[in-house]
């Protein structure tokens, strides 16, 4: 039963679903790795032990822990070439990528995707990674990502983790799990440089080294990386060729502290900058050819600061999760053709005359005006600040009844300036300093708390009975103002106002599982999902529709864990119904300017989902999964203020029904001291469309595609290194994952898969 207050709100629901078909695959052991395949088998043939995860707070086995989970190893990121959440995407079921460049990702599961608070909690370690709100409040369009190298697993939680994990998890949960610093010296380094089919050169070069500074004490582990790569799209209107170039430079600094047997104390730093331009094009242009009329840079400073302690009292745990997140970034976005679109006769009798026709010299001053104001970007330069603070108590063990209890805060700061900026018509460079004709500035302020426990009862050594609950209450108050008026778009002056939201409720979790026998489980669910409402802040918004509910789910699942052919198969089977209601949805106001969240309708999402892992013999491995979906509005979207509202039975945008993944990797000996290696994966993605309503003139269809990415190469076993060489898009598939269109002129974007790339990369451990 939820309890709700609020100065001002808005009543409404939307949907969203997915699907997609990925796979865990690994090949070789290595220092701090397990199989990535649970139940996998062993380079002489003979079964592997079971991974150990703690998606539940608590270690468990993956193939005995009853809800649908994919882990990734890192050797098995290491063999793919995976670098960021993009790469391993393609591996894990329904787990879908809008990706606009780097730190622009909207992540999904389950098709559980819409504008609003993220949808899929992202972790690194324990610590929370938030997006930032910008100016419409989406902070699920912009969730922070850091470069992976030397990472232990990552656990992608399939399925509403609400009362373990909290709001934003209503989709489910990525866990990235860093390889922690030991007592004994090693280190690692890896380069690889590549080129791009259209475009330039990439390369990177990443490093970690790991010293005991105190023997069974303290331990230091260190990773430095840089990427770098020219572009490939061309901006057919500036002339200007590899606009999308990034440049990526971080590390992280980790310190374990052991004071004695029972006490680890994790203290790190993680820090990365990124530089970059859109990687948008125009596919009404060409293939991989923008027309913007400006540049449209992406910089991002993101630092996390976490301090971990775990006390083992023995029968049970206390672990103490201290984090901070700190985000400085800014991106841009071309607004001069919805400038262009005010350079009308009619335009100018309702800014000028109120109404009445423009005379001769009238419309001639006014086309001046608007002129003048062209090229420009909106330019959104903004800064996060999130501490959170776990505290939980987790028992040890299987035992007759295992479980977990704790308790949650959340202190996120979000301060974005929304500023029009005048650029070069030439180069299409923001022209510095800023010359700035309209500015207005927002602050978000969220405030959590939450108290969680869950646990689950054995009346048999066979059977799981599972309760959870979370209480939460969270309190936003979003603030603005207007100092920089523009009354061409109806953007006056306007003071420092503030709008407070606040909810509590509780969420809840049922699940009960039976281990049939060592090889086989089956389980059922019922949980619970949500995420915060909040306030907009946007100019000339009518009262009534200022405030935005929380929406929530209700998900059904049952699953199946299967270990077949003497442990050389692994087979998971997922079968799930998401009841999606009050749904957070993205609308304009009238005049198009401005973007704000509203509640419209409900959806119904039905999927499957199967993972399998098959070693048929000594040296090869083959995985294969996919995913199903139907995701489709129950409820029309009855908010008139949004923009191609869908009705019952439409098919929610950007979620494909059909996904799936497929890979082989082969090892095999050459001498005593060489190996053969060999990767081929293939992920292919279904059709999808950017609009509800099949009517809407501005629906764009994304067409399916197939991607198919090859490696060989050779590992020396004595030295311990490895040179490979490598094709990703082998086939030169045009792969657009996101496409929009509206009525401005040039405004049908898209992003895409990068060209055919081929490199050669090398890695070295010592």
């Amino acid at each position: 039963m939820r309890m709700i207050s609020a100065k001002l709100r808005v009543l409404g629901c939307t949907a969203t679903l997915a699907l997609s078909i990925g796979f865990a695959a690994s090949a070789r052991a290595q220092t701090n790795d397990t199989p990535a395949a649970a139940s996998a088998v062993n380079e002489s043939g003979e079964p592997d032990g079971d991974i150990v995860v703690t998606a539940t707070r608590r270690d468990t086995s993956l193939q005995r822990t009853p809800m649908a989970i994919t882990a990734l190893t890192g050797q098995t990121l290491t063999n793919a070439g995976v670098t960021n959440i993009a790469d391993y995407a393609k591996f894990v079921p329904s787990l879908r990528i809008q990706d606009n460049g780097p730190g622009q990702r909207r992540v999904s599961l389950r098709g559980v995707q819409t504008s609003g608070e993220a949808t899929v909690g992202v972790y690194y370690d324990d610590t929370p990674v938030t997006g930032s709100v910008g100016v419409s409040s989406d902070a699920a369009g912009r969730t922070a990502d850091f470069t992976l190298f030397d990472v232990n697993r990552i656990e992608v939680l399939r399925g509403p983790q609400g009362t373990l994990y909290g709001a934003s998890s209503m989709g489910g949960a990525i866990r990235v799990i860093l390889n922690k610093p030991t007592q004994d010296y090693e280190g690692k380094i890896e380069s690889q440089i590549a080129g791009t089919k259209g475009g330039g050169v990439g390369y990177f070069v990443q490093g970690m080294v790991n010293v005991p500074l105190v023997t069974d004490l303290v331990a230091v582990r260190a990773v430095l990386y840089r990427r770098d790569a020219d572009g490939y799209i061309d901006n057919s209107f500036l002339k200007r060729k590899n606009v999308n170039d990034y440049t990526a430079t971080g590390g992280r600094l980790m310190v374990r502290v052991t004071p004695s047997s029972n006490l680890t104390i994790d203290g790190s730093a993680m820090i990365e900058n990124t530089d970059a331009y859109s990687a948008s094009w125009n596919p009404a242009v060409g293939d991989y050819k923008a027309a913007t009329q400006v540049m449209l840079p992406y910089t991002d400073r993101s630092q996390i600061y976490n301090l971990t302690g775990k006390l083992d009292l023995g029968a049970a745990s206390i672990t103490s999760i201290t984090s901070y997140q700190h985000r400085r970034s800014a991106y841009a976005a071309d607004d001069s053709y919805y400038i262009g679109s005010y350079r009308t006769a009619a335009r100018c009798a309702a800014y000028v005359n109120a109404g009445g026709a423009c005379s001769t010299d009238q419309l001639t001053n006014y086309y001046g005006y608007i002129d003048s104001l062209s090229p420009a970007a909106i330019y959104y330069p903004g800064t996060t600040k999130d501490f959170t603070q776990e505290v939980r108590i987790s028992s040890n063990g299987t035992h007759l009844f295992d479980w977990t209890i704790g308790g949650f805060y959340q202190n996120r700061k979000n301060n974005v300036t929304s500023e029009d900026v005048r650029a070069d018509k030439v180069t299409g460079d923001i022209i510095t300093p800023n010359q700035i004709f309209y500015r207005r500035e927002i602050f978000d302020k969220l405030e959590q708390y939450a108290a969680f426990g869950e646990g689950t009862f054995h009346p048999t050594p066979t059977i799981g009975l599972t309760a959870g609950i979370r209480y939460f209450s969270y309190n936003k108050t979003v603030q603005g103002f207007t100092d920089v008026a523009w009354t061409l778009i109806g953007a006056p002056a306007r003071p420092l106002s503030s709008v407070d939201s606040s909810e509590s409720g509780t969420l809840l979790k049922f699940n009960a599982s039976w281990q049939a026998n060592a090889d086989m489980m089956f389980y059922a669910t019922a949980s619970q999902g949500f995420r915060p409402g909040g306030a907009n802040q946007v100019i000339g918004l009518s009262a009534d529709l200022t405030p935005y509910k929380s929406d929530s789910l209700w998900n059904y699942e049952i699953g199946a864990k299967l270990g077949l052919l003497d442990r050389k198969l692994t087979l998971n089977l997922a079968a799930y119904q998401i009841d999606w209601t009050n749904i957070q949805v993205s609308g304009r106001t009238t005049n198009g300017a401005f973007s704000f969240l509203s509640n419209a309708g409900a959806a119904r999402i039905r999927g499957v989902e199967a993972e399998a892992f098959l070693r048929p013999m000594r040296g090869l491995q083959l995985t294969v999964s996919g995913n199903y979906i139907d995701p489709r509005l129950t409820q029309d979207q009855v908010n008139d203020s949004v923009v191609a509202a869908g009705r019952v039975g439409d098919r929610i945008p950007y979620i494909p029904n059909w996904a799936g993944s497929a890979g082989a990797e082969y090892t095999r000996p050459l001498s005593s001291g060489l190996d053969f290696f060999a990767r081929a994966d293939v992920n292919y993605v279904g059709s999808s469309f950017s609009e509800f309503r099949p009517t809407n003139v501005y629906r764009v269809k994304m067409a399916a595609y197939s991607l198919t990415n090859l490696r060989i190469g050779v590992d020396l076993k004595q030295s311990d290194a490895g040179v490979y060489l490598f094709v990703n898009n082998l086939f030169d598939a045009v792969a657009i994952n996101r496409a929009s269109q509206s009525s401005t002129a040039n405004s049908y974007s898209a992003t895409s898969a990068a060209p055919r790339t081929i490199g050669i990369n090398v890695r070295k451990s010592f």
